[in-house]
């Protein structure tokens, strides 16, 4: 009988997955080139930045002939299987590589890959292109299962001390950037650089602490494990408000927890100059970022949530007896790892403990920044016990609010008083403690009724809104300002639904978003291209919103609709159901500039809506939509406060000198 024989194949789709299409920006690359130097005992990397190229080298212990071979170009080759590479022999650093695909990572960037090294004063290297690795993996006839670098002639190796030097060639397109901006990411993604003998240069200067460009603007400070007091140092004094160290050990199981939580002043600060969100807590495993936000797994809504940084340390995620816990990105842990839901159980009791207390600083605070204003004061002292007690409840309240500019926050603290003086007037106070920072609507609630006192509030906050509604107005009647009509209601969410005050995302649901609707967008003919201006995704007031707007000379059938839109509606829901928010609601908002072209009648057009709205899908016009936002404000206009004690009041607020405040 004739012996069987097997065999096991390499495809280019793993080449794709765990190359190709692994990560999709140079710090997320290059943090895989700085942990593998790491983990090769290296003090020093240079990374220099080229027009076309990035070169790194390290001084790490290099690779031999055999090395190259069998380890770095051995695809899935697991270090941590030989317990004497577990730990390096030189500084006994527990090794950050596990899966042996990091490699692959660099052909997410480039096509061209130089690798020279040297060992024991042996010097090797060679060349790597993705598309001869592609070509050669089509070719199934000769394909044998293997690959062959080219190898570098000696003239070509520059490297001349022990070490690793790595070239990544042929950039590709729209995977540049900056030295400042690549040291700002890379000291938020390792937190062992600057220390314990290794060091990071980047066009020859050393990324430090200071480079991740945060810490001097924390404002209170939770931290956590032995030697965490270092994180107070890193802050500045006259911004730390306040510092706590909390308990770091999570349950009964053994694992302990180290890093840190704070919380910043102001929202906006979260946001750097790069256009990076920094409202986030990351999850480094080993020194190494190993999740971009674990905020996200949270339904947590509270408002002291948008003011959090954070930086855990959780090595308990990747023991070298235990399972491997990152997923293949190596870009976040795996939802279901026990492990990983014991952190989560921990990090809900901590924010519920930091909420306690921001509530109670940001209380404090907000009534000491109230009462700076005389007028306020006169009128604070005036209210009796009971009552200052309640007005302390709501300037703290207040000041809860993501709210940065002084002007919103005078506006607001206006409002706060009408609102107050209305439930006085009709002894029904109780509703102002009722109500939370969150609940923005029940500030518009307050004024309901449409009282003299209400006019008076309404009366300023609309002559803003008409503005903007008017400058929307001047556009459509011009057909040139498409993309400044798109701009203008992208930052007016309330101009399509006025509880959608306005819209955030996370970078993870963005790009998650952007990747899937450029697939679908490239699959679009012509004519829908061209009947189109854009299409954005946004998350106002917790629902997922997938804004379409139509040039305003298409006319569509309701049926197009759909066929259009739908494919994207569809994608978003894949893309929670897949994030484990499947739950949470969709809605499509196409804008249009004329009725669709099955709206005959009125009675057409009732049952085109009612199709559509089966699908969440709501159409919009441009000129209903500028209708109906005029007059829901107009008639506030129409009416006028008397100059009573209140208004007086709410003068002095708008002529105090906030700026030398």
């Amino acid at each position: 009988m004739t012996e069987k024989t097997y065999k096991m194949t390499i495809s280019l789709n793993v080449l794709n997955h765990l190359g190709i299409n692994l990560y999709s920006n140079i710090p997320a690359v290059l943090s895989e080139v700085v942990a593998n130097a790491w983990d090769a005992d290296a003090e020093v990397v240079d990374i220099v930045i080229g027009s076309d190229e990035i070169a790194i080298t390290d001084d790490g212990c290099g690779m031999s002939y055999d090395d190259l071979n069998d380890k770095y170009l051995l695809v899935g080759y697991i270090r941590r299987e030989q317990p004497s590479e577990a730990i390096t022999p030189k500084y006994k650093r527990l090794v950050m590589g596990r899966k042996g695909i990091g490699k692959l990572s660099l052909f997410s960037i480039a096509d061209t890959i130089e690798i020279q090294s040297m060992k024991n004063g042996d010097k090797n290297g060679f060349v790597m292109s993705a598309k001869k690795i592609q070509e050669q993996l089509k070719d199934k006839e000769n394909y044998s299962g293997e690959y062959h670098p080219d190898p570098l002639p000696e003239d070509k190796i520059v490297i001349n001390k022990q070490g690793t030097r790595m070239n990544v060639c042929n950039l590709k397109r729209g995977t540049s950037t900056t030295a400042s901006a690549l040291r700002k990411r890379l000291a938020r993604r390792f937190s062992i650089i600057g220390v314990d003998n290794f060091t990071v240069n980047i066009d020859g200067s050393p990324i430090g602490i200071e480079d991740r460009d945060y810490f001097y603007k924390v404002q209170y400070l939770w931290h956590y494990g032995e030697n965490s007091e270092k994180y107070i140092s890193y802050c500045r004094k006259e911004t730390l408000l306040q510092h706590d160290k909390r308990p770091n050990e999570i349950g009964k199981n053994g694992y302990e927890v180290s890093g840190w939580i704070g919380s910043m002043a102001k929202a906006g600060l979260l946001k750097d100059d790069l256009g990076d969100n920094l409202n986030k807590i990351v999850i480094m495993v080993r020194g190494k970022l190993a999740q971009e936000d674990i905020l996200e797994d949270f339904v947590e809504g509270g408002m002291y949530t948008k003011y959090l940084i954070g930086e855990l340390h959780a090595d308990f995620l990747d023991t070298d007896e235990g399972e491997d816990s990152a997923t293949t990105s190596r870009q976040e842990i795996k939802k279901d790892d026990p492990r990983y839901e014991a952190l989560k159980s921990w990090v809900l009791g901590e924010l519920k403990n930091i909420q306690s207390l921001w509530t109670k600083l940001r209380n404090e605070e907000g009534t000491e920044w109230a009462l700076q204003v005389p007028a306020i004061k006169e009128w604070f002292d005036s209210l009796g016990k009971d009552n200052e007690r309640r007005a302390k409840s709501l300037f703290g309240k207040l000041n809860q609010l993501s709210i940065d500019s002084t002007e919103d926050k005078r506006t607001l603290l206006s409002y706060s008083v009408l609102a107050f003086e209305n439930f006085r007037f009709k002894e029904n106070l109780d509703a102002l403690d009722k109500m939370t920072p969150e609940n923005l609507q029940a500030l518009a609630e307050i004024f309901a009724s449409q009282d003299d006192i209400e006019a008076s509030l309404y009366y300023q906050i609309t002559r803003g809104r008409l503005a903007v509604i008017n400058k929307l107005k001047d556009q459509v009647n011009n057909i040139d300002l498409e993309k400044e009509i798109q701009k203008h209601l992208y930052e007016h969410l309330w101009l399509l639904d006025t509880s959608w005050d306005r819209g955030t995302e996370s970078p993870s649901m963005e790009e998650s978003v952007s990747k899937a609707w450029g697939k679908i967008s490239a699959k679009l003919s012509a004519e829908e291209r061209r009947g189109r201006v854009d299409i954005k995704y946004k998350n106002p007031s917790g629902k997922h919103v997938i804004i379409e707007l139509k040039k305003a000379d298409v006319v569509l059938k309701t049926y197009q609709v759909i066929e259009q839109v739908d494919k994207y509606r569809v994608a978003l829901t894949k893309i929670l159901r897949s994030a484990g928010r499947g739950k949470e609601p969709v809605e499509v908002v196409c804008l249009v500039g004329r009725g669709l072209g099955d709206w005959t009648d009125p009675d057409e057009e009732n049952k085109s809506r009612q199709s559509l709205a089966g699908k969440n899908i709501r159409v919009v016009m441009y000129q209903q939509l500028i209708e109906d936002a005029y007059m829901s404000y107009k008639a506030y206009l129409d009416k006028r406060a008397e100059a009573g004690k209140v208004t007086k009041l709410i003068q002095s607020i708008e002529e105090y000198d906030w700026a030398n405040a």
